[in-house]
């Protein structure tokens, strides 16, 4: 099965300068939880989620009408195309412990996003609960810094 067969087309994104209030809008009004962040060109420059804005905006008690989410969106994220196997986007997600991938085209525009949703509609039990086991662990990061407290 390829990507371009369960990704959700033509997904919301927005652009670096948009504020973190036009983009929570866009999470909530979308049901979704993350918006590829594309240049004027509609290349995919990074990736928001609604847990950015809630843990580095929110949290930190900056002005949501005043902050650009290019601040604090995930630059270069992991990407892939439409005619890839879908078994090598779970490759990716499980490799890179992500739960979202923005699909391009041959320019590197945004012309979809691939979900562990998306899997769960179309894979079997056994593979989406191997993906959803590898993204779930514990990042290599948090284990040192709780080892190191």
């Amino acid at each position: 099965m390829k990507v371009s067969e369960v990704m959700t087309h033509h997904p919301f994104c927005c652009h670096a300068d948009d504020s973190a209030q036009t983009v929570a809008k866009l999470l909530r009004n979308g049901d979704i939880g993350s918006v590829p962040v594309i240049d004027r060109s509609g290349h995919v420059a990074g990736i928001i989620t609604d847990r950015d804005l809630c843990c580095m905006i929110v949290a930190d008690g900056l002005d949501p009408t005043a902050t650009a989410v290019g601040d604090f969106m995930t630059e270069d994220p992991i990407t892939c195309r439409g005619e890839q196997s879908l078994d090598s986007c779970e490759r990716l997600m499980q490799t890179h412990q992500i739960r979202r991938i923005p699909v391009t085209d041959q320019d590197g525009c945004c012309v979809g996003i691939v979900s562990q949703a998306d899997l769960v509609r179309s894979e079997t039990a056994d593979k989406v609960h191997r993906t959803i086991a590898e993204i779930s662990k514990p990042s290599r990061t948090l284990i040192i810094s709780a080892l190191a407290s």
